[in-house]
């Protein structure tokens, strides 16, 4: 029996986390939040102080990688980073390390070894196409520029950090240019995915759409 896997791609603030978190919950499957591996990375190699064109010494943390999740934690080295790589900072570094062909193939074993009964669902930018192509449900979650911005400067409000919209806009376009034309596993949607525009949509909206398509496929009864 293929195992059921639920993938969800996309670029940066257009709902996959929450979307994947609920997925989940709906499924009782496993979730892999695949950013988060490479957040942790892009954690080691600033403590670390690694340079971001020092390719060996970062496929070797990643090799190495002393990171594990709880729950809804993060743990770099039994420390808990959960805050920390979330901030601009890390997803910087994380998309320049992530274009680096040998750290996703040192990544990737990592990354499929979440797969395990009774299912998961996959969160990333490279799930239906690279780590789990065989996937029978793919969603490919997409959003303009502007509104992941809004989004993106709420959220960092709520965490009472100052942010602006323009440099936030800069920044989306900027990782967006990085994430599509890296040559090692490009941010794209899978041919067989489902595409889903949230830029006008509520959470709520997107879950319902989502909910429909579990039913169809098999994944609720």
């Amino acid at each position: 029996m293929t195992l059921p896997i639920i993938t969800i791609d996309g670029p940066s603030g257009v709902g996959k986390g929450t979307l994947a978190q609920w997925v989940a919950c709906k499924t009782g499957f496993h979730f892999l939040d695949s950013g988060a591996i490479y957040r942790a990375l892009a954690y080691g190699v600033l403590a670390e102080e690694l340079s971001v064109d020092s390719v060996a010494e970062i496929t070797d943390l990643a090799q190495q990688l002393p990171v594990r999740f709880l729950a809804t934690s993060v743990f770099y080295a039994e420390q808990d980073i959960t805050a920390q790589i979330r901030t601009e900072a890390v997803a910087a570094i994380a998309s320049q390390v992530a274009a680096i062909a040998q750290v996703r193939e040192a990544l990737l074993a990592r990354q499929r070894a979440f797969a395990q009964l009774p299912g998961l669902v996959a969160d990333g930018r490279d799930m239906g196409t690279v780590v789990f192509p065989e996937a029978p449900l793919k969603l490919y979650l997409t959003a303009s520029a502007e509104i992941r911005a809004q989004r993106r400067v709420k959220q960092l409000k709520n965490q009472g950090i100052d942010a602006n919209i323009p440099q936030i806009i800069q920044d989306i376009v900027a990782r967006d240019e990085r994430d599509a034309t890296r040559k090692t596993a490009p941010l794209v949607a899978a041919q067989d995915a489902v595409m889903i525009d949230t830029t006008e949509l509520s959470i709520e909206a997107v879950c319902q759409q989502t909910e429909s398509l579990l039913w169809e496929k098999g994944f609720l009864s």
